[in-house]
């Protein structure tokens, strides 16, 4: 179902060329390079959207990803750089990567401590301030792929 959702959310970018604005294809070495500055390894569909778009918007929303190699000089929507951003600013765990900010606090992530058995990390909340051990890591969504097609289907609406 992973792959179904995120091969959907694919074609719905390309179909709404107009209402995307994604930075493009990023070659494998500066996906590589995020990976070493993360200490995470990418998988599955995230992996393929930071190949094929990078990071960007659609229709109003930001999506988190890479930008370009400069992962200390950079803003959102750079995943790489406000990730590591948080993690010296919030504590946030290294095994999570910020994908998606809602706007009220809440900050979603990639969660590489939870992954099914294609290795599709989940898709968690985490809430800057508040402390590690009251933190829930609510499951939002079960793949970068579900996450990404809710989205935007809701931006659509």
């Amino acid at each position: 179902m992973t792959q179904n959702t995120y091969k959907a959310a694919k074609k719905l970018i390309l179909k709404y060329k107009t209402k995307a604005d994604f930075v493009g294809e990023i070659p494998s070495g500066i996906i590589t390079k995020a990976e070493e500055a993360l200490e995470i390894k990418f998988t599955g569909s995230y992996l393929d959207f930071l190949q094929n778009f990078g990071s960007g918007d659609f229709n109003g929303e930001e999506i988190y990803g890479i930008v370009d190699s400069d992962f200390e000089n950079s803003s959102v929507p750079d995943a790489i750089w406000y990730t590591l951003q948080q993690r010296k600013e919030t504590n946030l765990p290294s095994n999570l990567l910020i994908i998606y900010d809602t706007g009220s606090e809440e900050l979603l992530c990639l969660n590489f401590n939870d992954c099914d058995k294609t290795g599709e990390p989940k898709v968690v909340s985490y809430m800057p301030g508040i402390d590690i051990d009251e933190q829930e890591f609510e499951i939002i969504a079960e793949s970068f792929g579900d996450f990404l097609l809710e989205l935007l289907e809701d931006s659509l609406d």
